[in-house]
């Protein structure tokens, strides 16, 4: 059993994280494993969206799609050699048309979304965020990630949790986190030392999580994951190195792919911290404490689910909660 260090309070070791391993049929397709949306990227941030799109296959996604302004689609297809694109329409240049963009996410045949890394803040772009997530006629909406442009987008709007009906997993640093925050009335001040201070870090997390009915993710060193059940996890990992331009994106693009392989969302950002931290402590063992760019890490999380794959154990917490890839199509 991994120790415990706060009361409901779980630090994630190898083990921990080896159970929660979605299951790889040895006769998937790449349908079985899952196809993750991802709405990211803009002609100055390009890069944040191609490291999503990478980590999620790496992380074993089935099919990774990339979801940008028409006018910039002709720039990624270029670049996104393994997945593949989606033109959402526009009013202007790299201006999304919120409805018409909203309808041909919806249409689109996906298991879950990646939403904001690289993203150009605009009004339209907030009004496409706030529709994915919201009531859907037809079902719940799709599991999401939410990160970078995404938060700074719902950290807007007032009592932006309530009109939020997807299973959602944040995942800001402290920044975005007082931004959020104070979105609910929150004085950043009284929320203490998030940096340093690992009690308050957790606390802040919980607290967090419970008012916005989602999990959260508090990124830094020994990263925090809080359910809004109350349920958290610490990664033990310390990792200057890590402290580089799109280490983000690539975290958001392997929780994405765990959400599209069928995990729930706590388990997801449990497992998609842990493998990012072994990657990043794989780089580290190799070139030192400074220098790792986001793309070194991509390589690594294969070898680094391959090494929890092989401990005893690894993936019985996804079995024992029916948990996994949907069932083979055609």
């Amino acid at each position: 059993m991994p120790s415990k260090v706060a009361p409901e309070t779980v630090l994630l070791d190898d083990a921990a994280a080896a159970a929660l391993l979605p299951p790889r049929p040895a006769r998937g397709h790449k349908g079985t494993f899952g196809k993750l949306l991802v709405i990211a990227g803009s002609v100055d941030y390009a890069g944040a969206a191609l490291l999503v799109c990478t980590a999620a296959g790496r992380a074993g996604a089935g099919l990774v799609t990339l979801a940008t302004p028409e006018s910039l689609q002709p720039l990624f297809a270029a670049k996104v050699v393994e997945a593949t694109t989606l033109s959402l329409p526009e009013d202007d240049v790299e201006e999304v048309d919120p409805g018409e963009a909203l309808a041909r996410i919806l249409d689109h045949d996906h298991d879950a979304l990646v939403v904001g890394p690289g993203l150009r803040p605009s009004l339209s772009m907030t009004e496409l965020i706030r529709g994915l997530l919201a009531p859907d006629e037809d079902g719940e909406p799709s599991p999401a990630v939410l990160d970078a442009e995404a938060l700074r987008s719902l950290a807007t709007v007032d009592g932006w949790a309530t009109d939020v009906a997807a299973r959602c997993v944040l995942t800001p640093h402290v920044g975005e986190f007082l931004r959020l925050r104070s979105a609910d009335g929150v004085d950043p001040q009284k929320q203490g030392d998030l940096v340093f201070d690992d009690a308050r870090r957790l606390a802040a997390a919980r607290e967090a999580a419970a008012e916005w009915g989602q999990v959260v993710v508090l990124k830094g060193a020994r990263t925090v994951i809080a359910d809004s059940d109350g349920r958290t996890a610490v990664s033990p990992f310390e990792n200057p190195a890590l402290a580089s331009a799109g280490t983000g994106d690539v975290l958001a693009g392997t929780i994405g792919a765990l959400l599209a392989q069928g995990l729930d969302t706590f388990e997801a950002a449990q497992l998609g911290v842990y493998l990012h931290a072994m990657a990043g402590e794989a780089v580290r063992a190799r070139i030192g404490d400074a220098g790792l760019l986001a793309s070194d890490l991509t390589v690594e999380l294969p070898l680094a689910r391959k090494k929890l794959a092989a401990l005893p154990g690894a993936g019985s917490a996804a079995r024992s909660t029916g948990a996994g890839p949907a069932p083979a199509r055609s």
